[in-house]
């Protein structure tokens, strides 16, 4: 998997993390770089963490699933894409969870909600054989960078991006999704 490839499933993980960041930036009253950091730390390290858990997961299976391999990363990037895509479209669920609260209690629920995707994603580098420790770092720096950005941005702009950010996010994760089948079929060369 080339840098283009890991940058944009990294932007598309980050879309729910870059998305809640907007929420959680348009319910402070006073925006700190303090704040937007630690907002960006949370979601940085479980976007980071969970493709790990979800390698070492899917290299107990890898050499049973090879055949398949390519299906499996087009299904799961494929769902998580679609209901990234979903969420784009719903109604009326613009940040009715957010609050100032930047306790640990409610930030780990944020970023374990957040990067349950990112499990899945790990489980499909185990079986594109990945290189793992740059793989998640890379998430980890982007996903950090664009919520301390959807912070920023939550408390100048408000939600106005919010959904858009859903939709890019699942339609990255949907067209990588098909790449990797595509290239397993020999249809990309």
């Amino acid at each position: 998997m080339g840098i283009i490839e890991l940058f944009l499933i990294a932007v598309g993980l980050s879309m729910d993390a870059f998305a809640v960041s907007v929420c959680k930036g348009l319910s402070m009253k006073k925006c700190t770089w303090r704040k937007a950091s630690l907002v960006g730390a949370y979601f940085g390290v479980f976007q980071a963490g969970m493709p790990l858990i979800g390698y070492f997961l899917g290299v107990q299976f890898r050499d049973v699933i090879t055949s398949i391999d390519h299906w499996i990363a087009f299904v799961l990037l494929g769902f998580i894409g679609a209901n990234m895509v979903r969420e784009a479209f719903a109604k009326g669920e613009c940040c009715q969870e957010a609050d100032e609260a930047l306790d640990v209690r409610t930030m780990l629920g944020l970023a374990v909600a957040t990067s349950i995707d990112a499990l899945a994603v790990g489980v499909t580098f185990a079986f594109l054989k990945v290189n793992i420790v740059p793989a998640v770092c890379f998430i980890g720096v982007i996903t950090f960078t664009l919520s301390v950005a959807g912070v920023k941005i939550g408390n100048i702009f408000g939600t106005k991006y919010q959904a858009k950010a859903e939709l890019l996010g699942g339609i990255i994760l949907i067209l990588m999704g098909l790449k990797i089948l595509f290239e397993h079929l020999g249809i990309l060369g």
